[in-house]
């Protein structure tokens, strides 16, 4: 499917590839590998440094440390040994499950769209933050990036698995630990000089040369507007790749009435951008996407909270 979702699992499935080369080509392999990981870096940038906003500075780092070590720990201890055992005892089923996630960051995403349109959720989540201690908050941030960072984390792994399902199983294993590594290590160093860039900002303004000290005091004015378009854009990107996988995974099980929408909506854009077809094919599937997201994850959104009341409780805070 030419979405986004595709072309940043082609990414990863090119990683795959590397990782499973011969060891005369390791050094090539690794270098081509970092490049190929910045795919992957767009979606979780985005939607990571909303995770440490409103924290201490001091704290950023140790955070984002916590969060790729929780990262590492999603796709090591359970998805890698998850994904070989199901890809050997029960390959049909891989699909079903990464359905589930891309239905649980659509609701993630359509819930963050509710709350930005009725300004009930950031109500709720002040006060609820105003009754706990740093701590606490901390960890409860830490812990939503975590989960969401499973969900990417298993398409992840999943679409690499694909890639070397038929070598074997040390190299199928190699190949994921490599990914795995790669991945975490691009997305959670540009995410931590992201959420730092205020701080070399200050650093530069103390400079004497005047321009470094204007380049400084630009950085340190636009990183609070950048931190909120990112905040935004991770909600987008979590629709488009929620509504990606779900797209998807009809197209696997041969249900093609979205799928299909979804790629007329990418034919029509891409002749409507003759100068950049390519571009306006991928532009046109992911907005169809994140539409698809949207709407499951609107509906599940509105369900959930009642389905939680039955049972006297409330929906989990993010």
């Amino acid at each position: 499917m030419a979405s986004g979702l595709v072309a940043l699992l082609d990414d990863v499935a090119a990683i795959a590839r590397l990782a499973a080369a011969s060891a005369d080509d390791i050094a090539a392999a690794s270098m081509k590998a970092s490049s190929k990981a910045m795919g992957v870096v767009v979606d979780d940038a985005a939607v990571t440094p909303k995770y440490v906003s409103g924290l201490t500075p001091a704290r950023e780092l140790p955070i984002i440390w916590r969060i790729a070590k929780g990262s590492l720990r999603n796709k090591l201890l359970f998805l890698l040994p998850g994904a070989l055992l199901l890809s050997a005892l029960v390959p049909w089923i891989i699909t079903p499950i990464l359905m589930l996630g891309g239905l649980y960051l659509s609701y993630e995403g359509a819930e963050k769209i509710i709350e930005m349109v009725t300004g009930h959720g950031h109500a709720a989540d002040d006060a609820a933050l105003a009754d706990q201690t740093p701590e606490e908050i901390e960890n409860q941030k830490v812990g939503g990036a975590v989960r969401t960072d499973l969900i990417l984390s298993a398409e992840i792994m999943a679409i690499a698995l694909s890639e070397v399902s038929d070598q074997s199983f040390a190299t199928q294993a190699a190949a994921l630990v490599a990914v795995s590594l790669l991945i975490t290590g691009g997305v959670y160093g540009v995410v931590a000089l992201i959420v730092k860039m205020d701080d070399i900002g200050l650093n530069l303004a103390a400079r004497r040369n005047g321009a470094v000290q204007a380049l400084g005091r630009g950085l340190v004015t636009a990183m609070p507007v950048v931190l909120a378009i990112l905040a935004k854009v991770g909600t987008i990107a979590m629709l488009w790749v929620g509504g990606g996988i779900l797209v998807h995974g009809l197209e696997e099980f041969h249900l093609e009435a979205l799928p299909h929408a979804a790629h007329v909506v990418s034919d029509a854009v891409a002749r409507l951008t003759p100068f950049a077809p390519g571009i306006g094919s991928w532009l046109g599937f992911a907005v169809a996407s994140a539409l698809v997201g949207l709407i499951v994850g609107t509906i599940v959104a509105l369900i959930v909270p009642r389905v939680m009341a039955l049972f006297g409780k409330t929906a989990p805070a993010h």
